[in-house]
């Protein structure tokens, strides 16, 4: 692993909000209609936290914003058995090809059983599983939520 690469709780680097909001915005809810960027920007500050999910985690290499997930409660409203999430794995554009997501959903596992999550689930648009399949995700079922198919996925830790 990249030895500049450091993980931090959102809530401790309170300044990267924006651009993680921004990211956020302009993959999954600029087209969509989902959220505005100020409603999205609201939702990641209500967020703010390191003991309570939802848990929105950064990555910084050598101290550059480069990638941000978090763990959250119940993301499809249609699926509320499957409690603890995975979610908003986003790699910037500029990073990309580093293995950043591997080391951040990895980092973001680490933490979820040191919470004691049993399972965590997850959603993605890539139907095939991509990168959460190498990590040891299993495909549960194909689903639509909020105007895109989605696979969402499981990992029993």
């Amino acid at each position: 692993m990249n030895k500049d690469l450091a993980f931090y709780y959102l809530a401790d680097k309170p300044e990267h909000l924006p651009t993680v909001a921004a990211w956020y915005y302009k993959e999954w809810c600029e087209q969509s209609g989902r959220y505005s960027l100020a409603e999205l920007t609201e939702k990641l500050e209500k967020s703010l936290s390191i003991s309570e999910l939802p848990v929105n985690i950064v990555a910084l290499e050598n101290d550059e914003l480069v990638a941000a997930a978090e763990l959250k409660i119940r993301e499809m409203e249609a699926y509320p058995q499957y409690e603890h999430w995975l979610g908003g794995v986003y790699v910037a554009p500029e990073a990309r090809g580093k293995q950043l997501a591997t080391a951040l959903v990895s980092y973001l596992l680490d933490k979820a059983k040191m919470a004691n999550i049993e399972t965590l689930y997850l959603q993605t648009e890539h139907l095939q599983g991509g990168l959460y399949c190498e990590l040891g995700f299993k495909p549960l079922f194909e689903a639509e939520s909020k105007g895109y198919q989605v696979l969402v996925m499981s990992k029993e830790l």
